[in-house]
């Protein structure tokens, strides 16, 4: 783990039960200011129930989370969710569902605006700010969605499978969208996704969660320098760590694996914790 002083987000010994059932089993990471973290796993290892509990949405049964050092016991300030099914007000146009956290906090309207059309242009969508959830595409949704996390001006993003229900050309634009944006404005970032190539992508560092009950398996260093763009997945350190991500979640999702243990076989030619002598 980090010194404390680089740690914006700390999980340390997270379990986390549902009655009989141990989700969670001592997982522990950290994530550091302005850091993104990518946590794949095979489905069911407790993906979206660790985020939960970092957002402060569901409480460990035992360890524990902070965020800029004081301990989740409820959504903490300055946490932004951002979830897979967009989760947008029906009934507000996309100026009232961003604008909908500032004014909720007590700030008035005629201070929220200059922000909120600020963060609509940021995402793209000047024009629309008068246009209804059913009227905008998927991808217009998630960009609302988007928009109305970052107007907290967060210090902590965790975002849930953002682009698992967009097509593949509309998460292709929306990942290298939240690349800029995150360039733009760096916050802690924790991404949960199910796809490989997204976590490494998006992550500076990506958690490998498996076994039953699910742990850290390992942590992969990334170490693809950043500005990224479309153009790192052609590049040989995105293939190492790609295939040693493949490697490690399908053997979990055969089973295989217990707490503390990597890999039988290990990694692949071309150790992904390596880092690239070429990165930033």
């Amino acid at each position: 783990m980090g010194s404390t002083a680089d740690v914006m987000i700390r999980v340390d010994q997270l379990t986390k039960r549902y009655a009989e059932r141990t989700v969670l089993q001592d997982v522990s990471f950290d994530v550091a200011a302005g850091e993104i973290v990518s946590v794949v796993g095979p489905s069911g290892c407790g993906k979206t129930t660790l985020l939960r509990t970092i957002a402060g949405l569901a409480p460990p049964s035992s360890g524990s989370v902070t965020v800029a050092s004081r301990e989740v016991t409820g959504p903490p300030e300055g946490v932004a969710v951002v979830f897979q099914h967009f989760g947008l007000f029906p009934w507000k146009t996309v100026f009232g569902n961003v604008a909908y956290g500032l004014l909720v906090s007590g700030m008035r309207r005629r201070d929220a605006e200059p922000r909120v059309r600020r963060l609509i242009r940021l995402v793209g969508l000047e024009g629309f700010e008068k246009s209804y959830p059913y009227q905008l595409s998927g991808g217009m949704q998630q960009r609302t969605g988007l928009a109305r996390a970052l107007a907290i001006e967060p210090s902590v993003l965790v975002m849930d499978e953002p682009f698992a229900s967009l097509d593949a050309q509309t998460r292709d634009l929306l990942q290298l969208e939240l690349l800029r944006i995150w360039e733009q404005r760096p916050a802690a970032m924790v991404f949960v996704t199910h796809s490989i190539d997204e976590a490494a992508l998006m992550g500076d560092r990506i958690v490998i969660l498996g076994g039953q009950p699910s742990h850290v398996v390992d942590i992969v260093d990334v170490g693809i320098g950043r500005p990224r763009g479309r153009e790192v997945v052609g590049s040989e350190r995105f293939r190492v760590v790609r295939d040693y991500l493949w490697s490690v979640v399908m053997q979990g999702a055969i089973g295989q694996g217990r707490p503390g243990e990597a890999t039988a076989e290990g990694p692949p030619p071309g150790d992904p914790h390596q880092a690239d002598s070429r990165k930033e």
